[in-house]
């Protein structure tokens, strides 16, 4: 194989003998740790991308994209619905009541959040009718023999709770009975009619799932507070809630989303850029190994150089010759590393390897995705520092004075 004079001399110095061993070691150390940083920056955005992915699926796929309140209240909520659902990119449209409640059963006790829906249009806003793991959404609508709702819980405050499908709780609510002691706090009890699985902590624990009549008995309200919208593109959110605010001329207010949550997803994203800048000051002390080792190697070549440059060979060569063993070290740890990143990410999220406390992070176990973008930005990021670190060592090669390197060499 003919290679070019400079990539040959390059893979000469790279591969020396025993007399500069130690220049072929520091090679080495940096291309483990050009590897090894690399490794790391994959992995740890493959982390955070997939915590942050994880986290915002499981909060739509358990809340709506936008929210709507009208001003005068949802006296026909029907008609709002209709007219809400007709603007561009809205794909489903429900009402709900939001109350809180203390919710007893004869093992336990917990205090949840009640929202009252609307069956037959709930499934199109909320992924509660795939979330399903017993009983269903349709089983709200029919009371049983003596007249008693359901309620539909969470799977993990059925556990606390020690109950299942068909077992009887009591909901006490504070929006009660005016009496002549004052407010007495309203009672009623609920068969379960269902258990639900959203994937997250928050609903999974502490939601209850009702009629819209037995929320409006329980809460003390005549009508349904709100309507909540699901859209086609989830970053279409924003602009069909400023559509709906303009276009009605202010008659509904609007909240998407990105508003509700941009606390936690600013919070998430910072945490990224902070682990990417951290971990790739890995990347930055392997390319100052790459300096070491080049300034090391011109150090020792001194005499070779001169005789190059003597026998013809351009400073421009010279330089080329130096740079590229730099940049064979970049190539090579970088390759590494990011085959290797991408690989162990694969395998962490497919066994799910590392488990984390749900009711912290609300989600059981972390994923780990790998984003091309963010793929391509690290590989490219690793080759063009391990590039700058080879220029300052090349150009003090291709300066050297062969006259003066043959003398005192």
């Amino acid at each position: 194989m003919n290679l070019p004079f400079e990539l040959h001399i390059a893979l000469r110095y790279l591969l020396a003998r025993r007399k500069q061993a130690l220049i072929s070691v520091i090679s080495l150390i940096s291309t483990i740790g050009v590897m090894v940083g690399v490794m790391a920056l994959v992995i740890a955005l493959a982390l955070m991308t997939g915590l942050q992915d994880q986290l915002r699926d499981r909060i739509l796929g358990s809340t709506a994209h936008v929210y709507v309140w009208k001003g005068d209240g949802l006296t026909d909520y029907r008609a709002d619905v209709a007219r809400l659902r007709a603007f561009p990119h809205v794909t489903g449209a429900a009402p709900a009541i939001l109350g809180k409640a203390l919710i007893t059963s004869p093992q336990d006790r917990a205090f949840i959040t009640i929202k009252g829906i609307d069956p037959s249009l709930e499934a199109s806003v909320t992924d509660l009718g795939r979330s399903m793991r017993q009983g269903s959404v349709a089983a709200l609508t029919r009371a049983t023999d003596d007249g008693r709702p359901g309620i539909l819980l969470g799977t993990d405050l059925v556990k606390k709770l020690g109950v299942r499908v068909g077992d009887r709780v009591q909901l006490l609510t504070p929006d009660g009975t005016l009496s002549p002691m004052g407010m007495l706090p309203r009672t009623r009890t609920v068969d379960v009619a269902g258990v639900f699985s959203l994937g997250l902590y928050e609903f999974d624990s502490a939601y209850g799932f009702v009629t819209i009549p037995v929320a409006e008995r329980l809460t003390g309200r005549d009508k349904p507070e709100l309507v909540e919208l699901r859209v086609d593109d989830i970053y279409r959110a924003p602009e069909v809630a400023r559509a709906i605010t303009d276009q009605t001329a202010g008659l509904y207010l609007t909240e998407d989303w990105t508003k509700l949550n941009q606390s936690l997803f600013g919070a998430l994203w910072l945490e990224k850029m902070a682990i990417s800048i951290t971990i790739g000051l890995i990347v930055m002390v392997a390319a100052l190994n790459i300096v070491a080792s080049l300034i090391l190697l011109v150090m020792e070549k001194n005499r070779d150089i001169a005789i190059l440059k003597t026998m013809g060979a351009s400073s421009r060569s010279i330089m080329l010759v130096f740079m590229l063993q730099g940049m064979i070290i970049g190539l090579v740890g970088t390759a590494l590393g990011a085959a290797a990143g991408w690989s162990i990410a694969g395998l962490l999220d497919r066994y799910r390897v590392i488990h984390i406390p749900i009711d912290v992070y609300q989600v059981s176990y972390v994923p780990f995705v790998v984003l091309p973008l963010d793929f391509t930005l690290v590989v490219v990021s690793a080759i063009a520092i391990c590039f700058v670190a080879t220029l300052y060592p090349s150009r003090q090669a291709s300066k050297l004075d062969p006259a003066e390197a043959l003398r005192y060499g």
